[in-house]
Order: C-alpha cells, then sequence, then structure tokens
C-alpha cells in the first residue's frame, strides 16, 4: 500500500476519498449504495468518461481542449444529415461518421495551433466559439426529433429488477465507454506514440530534439480527442433520443475538472487513465450526493470550480518544484 501512494500519489489519495465518500452517502442515505443507483450514475456518466480520456491524451501532449463538448453537437447535426440523406444508416457506420468528424474538428484545432504557434488554449476558446456560433447559425437552434430507428432504440447490456419492481439497467454507453477507455489504455501505455506523446508534454524541447515529431503528436493528441467527442456525441443521443444544439454546452468544465483532479498535470506529461476513471467517479458521486441530500445544485458547481482551482494550483507547485531542483543541485556543486 504504501508504495502505491509513493508511486501513484494522486490516484491512491483519490480512491481514499472516494471511499470516505461513498461509506458517507451510504450511511446518510438510503438510495445511493443500490443498485439502481449504481447503474444509473454508470449510465449518466458514460459519455463524460468518454470525453475524460479523450482531454487526458490532449493534457498528457501538454495541452488543452475546452472544445470537445460543443464539437460534439456538431458532431451529432452533421451525422444527423449524413444518415438523413443515406436513408437511416446503423451503427456501423454511426461509429465511423461520428468518428470522422470528430477527427475533424480535432485536426482543426491541431492546424491552428501548429499554424500559429498559438497556446492550445487560446485556440480552443477560439474554435469553442466558432463552432457553437456556426452550429446555432445554420440550425437556428432547432432540436431534431425524427432521427432513425438505431439511433434512438435502447439496446442494454444489463438488466434487473429488483423485489420492489424497480428496473436495474446498463445501456450500450456503458459497453462503448469500456471500449473507449481500454483503447485509450492500448495508446498511452503501449505504443510508441503513447510514450512519445508523455515525452513531448513533459519536455516538449527535448522530444523535438529526439527526434519526435512535434506536428504528429498534436494530430495525434487533438484527433484522439475529437474522436471521442464525436463518439460521445453518438451515445448522447442514444441516451437523449434526441439532438438538442446546446445540451452539451458547459459539460467541458465538468470533465476538465475530473480530469485534472485525477492526476493528469496541465503543463503536460503526466496523466494516467485510471486516475481519469477516479476522477470522473469524483465529480459524479459529488453530483450525485448532492442530489439525493437535497443540497442544491448551484453548489455543485462550486465545487468543480474550487477543484479546477486547486488542479491549477498543484500544477503550479510542481512546476515550482521541477524548476528549482536543477538550481539547488547545481549551487551544491559550485559550493564543492
Amino acid at each position: 500500500m504504501r508504495d502505491v501512494f509513493h508511486t501513484h500519489p494522486v490516484e491512491a489519495r483519490l480512491s481514499v476519498v472516494l471511499l470516505m465518500m461513498i461509506v458517507g452517502l451510504s450511511l446518510t442515505t438510503d438510495t445511493f449504495l443500490t443498485l439502481g443507483n449504481v447503474t444509473s450514475l454508470l449510465n449518466n456518466n458514460a459519455v463524460n468518461l468518454i470525453w475524460a480520456v479523450g482531454l487526458l491524451v490532449v493534457l498528457i501532449a501538454g495541452g488543452i481542449d475546452i472544445s470537445f463538448a460543443v464539437a460534439a453537437s456538431v458532431v451529432q447535426y452533421v451525422a444527423a444529415q449524413v444518415f438523413f440523406g443515406l436513408g437511416g444508416g446503423n451503427w456501423v457506420i454511426g461509429f465511423v461518421v461520428a468518428a470522422s468528424v470528430g477527427i475533424g474538428l480535432g485536426m482543426i484545432n491541431a492546424a491552428l495551433i501548429h499554424g500559429f504557434r498559438v497556446i492550445s488554449i487560446v485556440i480552443t476558446i477560439a474554435t469553442f466559439n466558432a463552432f457553437f456560433g456556426l452550429l446555432m447559425f445554420f440550425t437556428r437552434g432547432r432540436n431534431i426529433y425524427n432521427l432513425p430507428d438505431w439511433w434512438t432504440d435502447r439496446i442494454f447490456i444489463f438488466e434487473r429488477q429488483a423485489a420492489n419492481g424497480t428496473w436495474s439497467e446498463l445501456n450500450l454507453s456503458v459497453a462503448v465507454m469500456i471500449v473507449c477507455v481500454l483503447a485509450t489504455w492500448v495508446l498511452i501505455r503501449l505504443t510508441t506514440l503513447g510514450r512519445q506523446l508523455y515525452a513531448f508534454g513533459d519536455n516538449p524541447e527535448g522530444a523535438r530534439r529526439a527526434g519526435v515529431n512535434i506536428w504528429q503528436m498534436q494530430i495525434v493528441a487533438f484527433g484522439w480527442c475529437g474522436m471521442m467527442a464525436g463518439i460521445g456525441g453518438l451515445m448522447q443521443v442514444n441516451i437523449a433520443q434526441e439532438v438538442v444544439p446546446n445540451a452539451l454546452y458547459g459539460r467541458e468544465l465538468e470533465v476538465l475538472a475530473a480530469v485534472v483532479l485525477g492526476g493528469a498535470r496541465l503543463g503536460g506529461g503526466r496523466g494516467t487513465v485510471v486516475g481519469c476513471i477516479l476522477g470522473v467517479m469524483f465529480v459524479a458521486i459529488t453530483q450525485n450526493g448532492l442530489n439525493l441530500l437535497g443540497i442544491s445544485p448551484f453548489a455543485f458547481q462550486m465545487i468543480i470550480g474550487a477543484a479546477i482551482l486547486i488542479a491549477i494550483s498543484s500544477s503550479n507547485l510542481t512546476f515550482t518544484r521541477r524548476a528549482k531542483a536543477p538550481t539547488e543541485a547545481q549551487l551544491k556543486e559550485g559550493a564543492a
């Protein structure tokens, strides 16, 4: 246990906090630790976790993307128009279209960042507003309800009826979430590209001198985030059974808070899939617990803001320590 706290301190501490929250909510509410509530938590946060693992790759590469939620809305509308043109489509076509459009939007971010040599948060703020403005302009804010049956039909991977008649179920989005999480883990842990992403995020200049292709890293990071945004948008329609232009607006902060709380450093070079999962669980359980306790939903927004602030402060402290260490060593060598 001590080794875990030493090698993965953020994940270990967050696990302890989550355990305390689970025990506390189990003792203070009658419905938190029930199969129905647990499955509801998984269903409601599957899309957030899909987006979170996409954002994780960008953060590891030293970037930041706040446009992914709006990009997911764009994917929903573009996909709907493609399906109408094809006369319906199916899930295979759906995933191909959503992933392709999402990658395209991610590559727009990568191209602008690389071309203008501007930090990623500035570019993604710009594309966030551009994507949303164009979406509202062309759709006029109208919802789409008449969608293909395959897209709105509920598909369950688990169903169970309790003795009191209530149903517990896991829908297709949970299965897609598991695949996306595993694919991201394979990318960042088992491939050369993944190791290059960590190296590039930790020390861009050193990675460049070692032969890492900067343009390729940005394409992979933002393309992967865009693909996850598209897939998440596709699954959100399956859950909501309609396309709403502004339904996903604002959810990017929840996901960002979850990823940075899970240990992804805003300066790049650090982050794990396990930490990402724990961060999403923390945000989800916090929101669910406040609802069960009857506390105002505005308290959740305050907690998200505080979480982002704490994450930024922790990152700055890390940067300071890393910058001071070589200086202190040099001073000792000079004194010797």
